[in-house]
């Protein structure tokens, strides 16, 4: 009898050590997952941060221009130094005109790279001149393939910024290359671009449930809708004068103001009531809107998503004045369902960059869906 309880509690012991195994385990991996995503946070939000824990989870980072020939585009690449085949990240620029030269974006990519994993970041071209088109979805995919091949896996993921998250989302429905997309992590996205660009002429959202409500738009997002068509603002002579005007006002140059005085009388006053007094272009803009309806819907990932087939993540800031929030609870809807993995609206963020200040909880949960961003990264393998 004694035998036989003892060999009870060995069994027992066993099976106790089998759980607490498992139980480590699971709770070490998502301790690492966790661990990563902070780091991430921490490197993009402060590049010369440098905690003990989070070192532990840190690589050294190469950082390579465009070395293949191959390669339809000029690219960055980051490397993660003493990682054995590590996983790979597209991660894409959104509206901007320093493209993959973007600070934001550099940080970012390099903290991803830290955590193991090889970024490369493609110079969409459209994109950095303000201009959403179909053509950047064709180099998106083209970019998937071209890591995918470089870092030997038969997946990447996607990471794409603001209007290029949107574009993301259609280059993943196309069937020749959704088998390469591992999946889409898209911040600060539209759902329709017609949509959004209503947004900035009204200052008012059209939410999911029907509701339209006053929120103020930044001027941002009205001068790229107005330097898609500036034929319908101007006159033929003026049309390019105002386009360098309006590119330097966007780069945040003095001389634009200064370039815009070379526009002719009725041209000028066009331009005073773009930058200053955008109120009453209200209709203009309108029209405008409807005129280009037809531009504005293949780039639109409403309507267009029901093929997708690769899991998706959607991060969104609450106050967001460049996309509203409302545009990634349009996106819920769209996207299917099986293939929603997480969605997060947060104050925490702002368009897409961290806010300074913001609650532990509000940190704790943007650390939590970017952990299940960096457990998608690591299933790539």
């Amino acid at each position: 009898m004694a035998r036989f309880f003892k060999r009870r509690r060995n069994v027992v012991l066993l099976v106790i050590f089998a759980g607490l195994a498992v139980s480590f385990f699971i709770f070490q991996h998502s301790i690492g997952t966790h661990l990563r995503a902070v780091s991430i946070l921490q490197r993009f939000s402060s590049p010369d941060s440098n905690g003990f824990f989070l070192r532990l989870v840190r690589h050294q980072v190469e950082i390579g221009e465009s070395q293949n020939k191959d390669a339809p585009f000029h690219y960055r690449l980051y490397k993660p130094l003493g990682v054995t085949d590590p996983p790979g990240v597209v991660l894409l620029h959104g509206v901007h005109h320093l493209g993959i030269e973007d600070p934001r974006l550099v940080n970012f990519a390099r903290a991803v790279a830290e955590t193991g994993v090889v970024v490369m970041t493609p110079e969409l071209q459209d994109l950095a001149d303000y201009h959403i088109t179909s053509a950047t979805v064709n180099q998106i995919d083209a970019a998937v393939v071209f890591l995918s091949k470089e870092v030997n896996q038969g997946k990447v993921g996607v990471m794409g910024l603001s209007f290029a998250g949107s574009l993301a989302l259609l280059a993943a429905c196309d069937p020749q290359y959704a088998d390469r997309i591992g999946f889409v992590l898209a911040i600060g996205s539209y759902d329709d671009l017609s949509r959004v660009s209503r947004f900035f002429a009204t200052n008012t959202i059209e939410d999911p449930n029907g509701k339209t409500v006053p929120f103020a738009a930044h001027e941002y997002g009205v001068l790229i809708l107005a330097y898609s068509h500036l034929e319908d603002f101007f006159s033929a002579q003026d049309v390019p004068i105002a386009r360098e005007a309006l590119r330097l006002w966007l780069w945040e140059k003095p001389e634009a103001s200064r370039f815009a005085e070379q526009l002719s009388p009725a041209g000028r006053a066009e331009w005073e009531l773009l930058l200053h007094h955008r109120d009453q272009l209200r209709q203009k803009f309108l029209d405008e809107i409807k005129l280009h309806q037809a531009e504005m819907e293949p780039v639109s990932p409403h309507g267009q998503l029901q093929g997708l087939k690769v899991p998706v993540f959607l991060l969104h800031a609450s106050g967001d004045s460049v996309i509203p929030a409302s545009e990634t609870s349009w996106l819920e809807r769209d996207v299917p369902q099986q293939d929603l993995k997480a969605v997060l609206i947060s104050p925490a963020l702002i368009h897409v960059n961290m806010a300074e200040t913001v609650t532990l909880r509000q940190k704790w949960d943007v650390v939590h869906f970017l952990a299940q961003v960096v457990g998608g990264t690591d299933a790539l393998r």
